[in-house]
Order: structure tokens, then sequence, then C-alpha cells
């Protein structure tokens, strides 16, 4: 009797420990360059309608995340990546790093934001803009005129007073600096920013810090992210946003499924999700445009950007990214600021 009781609470333990781990949330390693006050966001949202779910972050500019997605794509450690510039997107799928899929409510999102190639693989979730994040109670201060053109930031007044992030470690500079080229031409493209490196103060490893920089006054202009400046300026900064003259760079911000993922199940979840009505609700609460067509919002003191918008040729600027970076940084790098 005694021994068939000790097989029954062995048995029932077993069942106990089965249904625990059968319980257990399936967690995906998530790559991201979100800005980090929206991921607590992001995560809870997804994770409140699948709770058999978990997200773990792993956060960094969109540069230096890149980078490691592609030195890791013999051994992809990443499940999913859900934040990244279309431009680094593209790059990804060429290198065998994306996985093809076609995610469920496909049909809502913008055509012009979703990968344009074959075996799609990447998809908009919101889109990202540059503008000129101009401090104006310094140049009154200072006696500096409002530049309404790229051009007008060459004039030696601003000598030392703009800063504008790397483009080798933010998606923000990188989108920029190929706006420039591909308006502006190669030669041109390059020549243009060779004379306005006389007036950068400093390259930045953010996207947002230039605009920060300029909000707090450090600078008197900052070429980032307009989404940063309405922020600030609505927090009560100085700033006016400045869409130049020559049309402004804009990317953007995918979600992909890594190839190889042993989670295929709840990656493809989490991208589904990623481009539900409910997921872009919460992006247009920080972002101007988003992806699902049925979602539209204002944000106070964000600037016409898509009155604006350069031509971006995205698959161009992932093969063309190495080069221009290159080169990008033997000319310009020893300005950039200390990495932490």
């Amino acid at each position: 009797m005694k021994k068939s009781l000790t097989v029954l609470a062995l048995a029932a333990t077993s069942l106990i420990s089965s249904a625990v781990m059968a319980a257990k949330p399936v967690e995906l390693t998530v790559y991201t360059a979100f800005e980090t006050d929206l991921l607590a966001r992001y995560k809870n949202a997804f994770e409140k309608e699948n709770p058999d779910i978990r997200i773990s972050w792993v956060r960094d500019s969109t540069g230096i995340m890149t980078a490691k997605l592609l030195a890791e794509k013999d051994n992809n450690r990443a499940d999913v990546v859900w934040g990244l510039a279309g431009s680094s997107m593209a790059l990804l799928k060429n290198e065998g790093v994306l996985a093809a899929y076609t995610p469920k409510g496909l049909k809502d999102i913008k055509t012009e934001l979703n990968d344009p190639e074959k075996n799609q693989a990447w998809f908009g979730n919101q889109a990202f803009f540059n503008a000129v994040c101009f401090n104006e109670a310094v140049a009154k201060a200072q006696n500096l005129p409002k530049p309404t053109s790229w051009e007008d930031l060459l004039d030696p007044v601003y000598q030392g007073k703009i800063s504008m992030p790397n483009p080798a470690s933010s998606g923000t500079g990188f989108m920029q600096v190929s706006a420039w080229l591909q308006s502006k031409g190669e030669k041109q493209g390059w020549d243009y920013m060779t004379r306005l490196h006389n007036n950068i103060a400093q390259y930045t490893h953010s996207g947002s810090k230039p605009c920060v920089q300029a909000a707090m006054g450090e600078v008197a202009i900052g070429i980032s992210q307009a989404i940063r400046g309405a922020q600030l300026k609505n927090q009560g900064a100085p700033l006016d946003l400045i869409l130049p003259e020559g049309g402004i760079g804009w990317d953007v911000e995918s979600v992909g499924l890594v190839s190889g993922t042993a989670k295929k199940e709840a990656a493809q979840r989490l991208v589904d999700w990623s481009l539900t009505l409910k997921a872009n609700q919460q992006y247009i609460e920080a972002y101007a445009v988003v992806g699902h067509k049925a979602v539209t919002g204002e944000v106070p003191n964000y600037p016409d950007v898509e009155s604006s918008m350069v031509s971006m040729d995205f698959n161009a600027m992932a093969t063309g990214r190495k080069k221009v970076l290159k080169e990008w940084s033997e000319r310009f790098d020893y300005k950039s600021e200390p990495k932490s």
C-alpha cells in the first residue's frame, strides 16, 4: 500500500511538473533599435495579448545592432528583429539573416513601407524622418540667422554650432547621408558633407541626441529625428523644427523573422502582432506616420514631413552601406563623440 502511494505521489509530481513546464512562456530574443522609453510599452502590450510568450530585448543603436546581426549570421541568437531601419533590414535580408515570411494582416499595411523585393522579409511599423532642430533662444543670443536650406548650414557663422548623428552607429545619421548622396549625386553629396563638416561640433552615436543637444543649448542646430524635436518642443524647449529646402531623409522602422529560429511559431506570432491595429495604435503615440492604413494621428508641433521626403532607395542604401560608411569614417570620424 505504501509503495502504491509512493508511486501515485511520484506520478502526481510528474504531472504537476509537466503542467508547469507546459505553462512556462516561450522567451523570444528580440533585437531592436527602438528608443529605450518605448520598450516596456510594446512588450507589455504584446504580452497582454500573448501571455504564453515573453520578449527579451537586446537593444542598441541601428548601426551597432546591424553589425551585431551580421556578425552572428552563421549562429543567429535573435528570433525576431523589431524596430530596425528598412535600409538595415534590406542588408540583413541580402545576407540571409532574415527569412521570407508573409505575415497575417499584411494587406492592411502601406505598401511603400514594406520590403519592395520578391520573397518579402521585412515590413514597416512606422516611418521616421529627419529635421533640423534650431534653438531660437541660442540663435537670438548669438545673433545667428535661421537656416531654410541645407546650403544655409554651410555658412561659417555656424562653425562649431551644429551636431548630427554618426551614420556608422545611427540609422538616423545614415539615412541623412544617404539622402544627400541620392538627391545631390555622389560627387556633390560628398562635397556637401565635406563643407558641412567644417561647421560640425560633434557627431553623436544616437539619432535623437543632436536635437536634445540643441534643446539644451549645447549647440544651436541638431540634424536629428523630427519626432524627438516635436516631443522636446512640446515640453517647452525653444526649438523651431525646420525642413530644409532640398528634402529630408527618412526610413522605416521595420520587423522581420530571423532565419533558423528554433521558436518559429512564437516568432511569427510576434511579427503578425506587430502589424495589427492595436500595435499601430501604440506606435502612433510616439510616431506621426505608421504602417497601418487605418491608423492616423497628430503629434503637436510635428512638421509636415511627408511633403519634404526625398525619394529613398533602400536597396541601394543596403548594397552601398559598407562603402559609404568606410569613406565617411575616413573623412569625418575624428569629430565623433567617444563611444561609451
